[in-house]
């Protein structure tokens, strides 16, 4: 059996089925100290001055740290303008670290003997505060004199982007059709199964050691060090098994704290490690979101449904600091014009500082807002035009040769014409059953908010999408490997070392199986070793859609290498390869003139929705995804990311409603912060087209964030079809469609 192409079980699954699996709230270590930490609770205010005689004088407690123990107090993955601990005292740092901006700023850490005498410390320590004004909305934060969060920004705007291309009024007055609407998505909880937990102790090598779950192992050690003015070297991450990220462990959460604390305490004689766990509202509010957005769009079409202008303005909610903000707005300004051509057009985006929880990386990382605008600016486009939406795609597709917005061609590779036709024949299927099946035949609406299924209003809708594989507008992405091939007269086993995180994704079984492919081995002849700064070299991030691709490249080459060396006779033949795609180029500031991105996958997909007129709750009862992965190196695996993509999208576009209220959480619990049960979650028909990208592993392309992107869309315009009515923000909440359906009935 060939390794690659094959539904092999993965690598892990005993472990995590049977529970031996590891994850980081399951590690114990002899006298581990517990650790809790004291947020902020207030959005926005000054810390005068803070008191913690009181907590270290309190039962079984070893040490308070506060902002002052910070060597330097800043962080960020791309935009350092957080501090480690918000107050006085630090040596160096961010400016205004004495500043909270958000009620999950981390304040002070108390270390105790058990958990449970931490947590009754923490609000001994007394803290002079001064509150400063909010700011509560995008809108609010732009407006003339309003409040800055970081005065040394200049502006409560972090970044602009820009796209012209074109004349676009010259563009509107050749349009026969305009269609012009205002867009609203919200934020969005990761609502991982594991909260955010760890253990950091100094080994024997007097090294700071940190046990966590995180996405990028070299970055969260590059951004330790920074804070604790330590070498890199000085500093060892581990993952564990890893609960889930979707986008989520990116940034840093208790990475660096857990460092400090292990570290201080070493040099006050105190070696013992340290841990903590967070309770799910620590999480909640305590890690950050997808982002919010607002967004205009005016786009025209001729008769004959040609796109000749796109305009589009929209503004994402970065939250109180930068995180990813800035890359996943770049990434939302080319998404919201869509996978078209078109002779002109226009984009205004801007990424904008708030007192809400910060926002960052999660699964599909600015593709889902921008597709969001621009497939239901498609669909209402085909509506006006009285055309078929899949045709109307059709007819402005990209094709091999296209040129983006940016004026670059289209990655090669382009398969979003043969993934929609795709489309059109299961959709075309599903309805012939439909159309064939009685009503009695017809399945019930059960949901976990149901209330009547008398009456049951029904709708088909379609979206579609591309995702960029990999880091985007010149940053240089790089993947590292090593492959060792250790035996005699013929390869026994081969190791491979990567340090690439498995957040549940599979990464890991891909890994195994490209290596076991390109050596023609067994696959329990392939060993692991991963996820572990002191034994690998940098992969980069599990984030982009881009580990297998990234992986399966840098493997390839290190396989190379090895078996040239292993035919001379090297034994163990050792070699490493680092993978270097091919560069991408950064915006132009006025015109958005770049060559953005890698390659990108592609996805289309349709929706059937039932709607409970009494009710106003939507069920999304099946979506059909057809998605173009390249090569599916184990399809069982790409199958399951499909049906996980989509449950999570149907999340965000339907139930998951996040309210921020005075710069406060309201849905700071699961039992407040809905997310979908099994009774919630679509019949999906996973759909898998292979057509080989030219840049990837033997075909292959990232696809894990491709199936959350157009479901949004999808959705909508089947809740169009079942009640006529365009719902332009979501989530699709009961309360939202109940009102709008009795806003146009006349209360009806």
């Amino acid at each position: 059996m060939r390794a690659v192409g094959s539904s092999i079980s993965r690598v892990d699954a005993r472990d995590k089925v049977t529970g031996a699996a590891i994850y980081p709230g399951d590690i114990e270590r002899p006298n581990t100290l517990w650790m809790k930490i004291l947020f902020a609770e207030r959005p926005h205010a000054r810390i005068r001055r803070i008191d913690t005689r009181a907590a270290e004088a309190a039962p079984g407690v070893v040490a308070v740290f506060t902002a002052a123990d910070v060597p330097f107090n800043g962080y960020g993955l791309n935009h350092v303008d957080q501090p480690v601990l918000c107050g006085p005292g630090a040596p160096d740092g961010v400016p205004d670290a004495d500043r909270v901006r958000w009620i999950g700023d981390q304040v002070a850490l108390v270390i105790a003997e058990t958990e449970a005498q931490a947590a009754a410390a923490l609000p001994l320590i007394q803290i002079e505060w001064e509150d400063l004004p909010l700011v509560e909305s995008v809108e609010e934060a732009m407006q003339p004199g309003a409040f800055l969060l970081h005065p040394s920004n200049g502006s409560n705007v972090l970044l602009e982007y820009h796209i012209r291309r074109g004349d676009i009024e010259e563009g509107f007055s050749l349009a026969d059709v305009i269609v012009e609407s205002t867009y609203r998505s919200g934020a969005q909880e990761h609502a991982y199964l594991q909260p955010e937990a760890g253990v950091s102790y100094v080994d024997s090598l007097g090294r700071v050691v940190v046990e966590v779950a995180g996405q990028w192992v070299h970055k969260d050690r590059q951004q330790i060090a920074t804070a604790l003015r330590l070498p890199e070297e000085q500093i060892v991450v581990r993952y564990p098994a890893i609960g889930g990220a979707f986008g989520g462990r990116e940034d840093m959460s208790i990475q660096i704290v857990l460092a400090l604390a292990a570290w201080r305490l070493h040099q006050r004689g105190i070696d013992r490690p340290v841990k903590i766990i967070w309770s799910r509202r620590e999480s909640i509010i305590g890690h950050h979101k997808r982002h919010p957005m607002v967004a205009r769009a005016r786009w025209g079409a001729t008769r004959d449904g040609k796109l000749v202008a796109q305009w589009v303005d929209f503004t994402l909610d970065a939250g109180a600091y930068a995180y990813t903000s800035t890359k996943v707005l770049g990434n939302a300004t080319l998404a919201s014009l869509g996978p078209y051509e078109c002779p002109h057009q226009w984009v205004d985006a801007r990424t904008v500082y708030t007192n809400h929880v910060p926002s960052g990386a999660f699964r599909g990382f600015g593709g889902p807002q921008g597709h969001f605008i621009a497939e239901t600016q498609m669909n209402k486009l085909a509506e006006a035009l009285g055309m078929d939406p899949i045709e109307l795609r059709l007819r402005n597709c990209w094709r091999e040769g296209s040129l983006q917005a940016t004026r670059s061609p289209v990655p090669a590779g382009v398969s979003i014409e043969p993934v929609l036709r795709r489309l059109r024949e299961e959709l075309n299927a599903a309805r012939a059953a439909d159309r064939s099946a009685s009503s009695a035949q017809r399945s019930p609406m059960r949901t976990s908010l149901d209330i009547s299924t008398d009456r049951r209003l029904r709708g088909w809708g379609v979206g579609c999408c591309f995702k960029n594989v990999g880091f985007s507008l010149g940053f240089r992405d790089v993947c590292h490997a090593t492959v060792e091939l250790h035996g005699a007269g013929e390869i026994e086993r081969a190791v491979v070392r990567h340090a690439g995180a498995e957040v549940g994704q599979g990464a890991h079984t891909a890994m195994a199986q490209f290596a076991a492919e390109l050596l023609n081995l067994p696959l329990e002849r392939v060993e692991l070793v991963v996820q572990d700064t002191a034994e690998t070299a940098n992969s980069g991030s599990s984030s982009a859609s881009r580990m297998t691709f990234m992986a399966g490249n840098a493997i390839k080459g290190a396989v190379q290498m090895a078996l040239a060396k292993w035919e001379d006779e090297e034994r163990p033949a050792i070699a490493h390869y680092e993978y270097v795609p091919r560069a991408t180029t950064p915006y132009d500031p006025e015109t958005g003139a770049s060559d953005p991105n890698i390659t990108y996958g592609y996805c289309a997909q349709a929706a059937e929705v039932e709607v409970d007129p009494d009710t106003g709750h939507v069920h999304v009862v099946r979506i059909i995804s057809v998605n173009d992965v390249g090569k599916a190196i184990n399809p069982q695996q790409v199958e399951g990311q499909i049906e996980g993509g989509v449950s999570q999208s149907v999340g965000w576009t339907v139930l998951e409603n996040f309210v921020e209220q005075g710069g406060r959480v309201l849905t700071d619990q699961l039992s407040t912060y809905l997310i979908p049960t099994v009774a919630d979650v679509a019949e999906v028909k996973p759909v898998i087209v292979e057509i080989p990208d030219p840049h990837g592993p033997l075909g292959a392309r990232g696809m894990a964030e491709m199936p959350f992107v157009p479901t949004a869309p999808a959705i909508v315009a089947a809740v169009r079809e079942a009640t006529g009515i365009w719902f332009d923000q979501i989530p699709l909440t009961p309360e939202r469609v109940w009102r709008g359906l009795r806003a146009v009935s006349g209360g009806r």
